[in-house]
């Protein structure tokens, strides 16, 4: 896509996003799939299309949004693999699989220390509640 008409795809997403409820966000994510096939690109609209409903899956949960900010990307995992990968650099022999949990273990214990970074992390409990609210729905279903 050329870059003049990223900055319009990313205020769009942007705004889908943060509306206050999954089917504004499906909406506007929607709108912007057609835009993208009206505008020739139809790969960009594809990748859009194969993901929308995963996408909302905080925005369904109805969440703070502190805490919807902070799930709804993937920094907290970037952040646990490199906290694994910081602490296992210096193996330079890998000897089986008891060894490779071992130190998966090893870093995620030096994660857990920062887990408390996660912004919004007092509201977690109301997480907690929305997930069981979720899987109670799926389970009538």
């Amino acid at each position: 896509m050329p870059e003049e008409r990223h900055a319009y795809v990313l205020s769009t997403m942007r705004d889908a996003y943060r509306a206050a409820s999954a089917d504004t966000a499906r909406k506007k994510l929607r709108g912007l799939v057609s835009w993208l096939e009206s505008n020739g690109h139809e790969d960009a609209a594809a990748s859009l299309r194969e993901g929308l409903e995963e996408t909302l899956t905080v925005v369904k949960l109805d969440l703070p949004i502190t805490l919807r900010r902070s799930l709804a990307t993937t920094n907290n995992i970037e952040n646990l693999v490199g906290s694994i990968r910081r602490v296992s650099r210096n193996v330079k022999r890998w000897r089986g699989a008891d060894m490779i949990r071992r130190w998966a273990s090893v870093g995620l214990f030096q994660a857990e220390k920062r887990f408390r970074r996660i912004k919004g992390y007092r509201e977690m409990p109301k997480l907690v509640s929305a997930l069981r609210t979720a899987a109670a729905k799926v389970e009538v279903a």
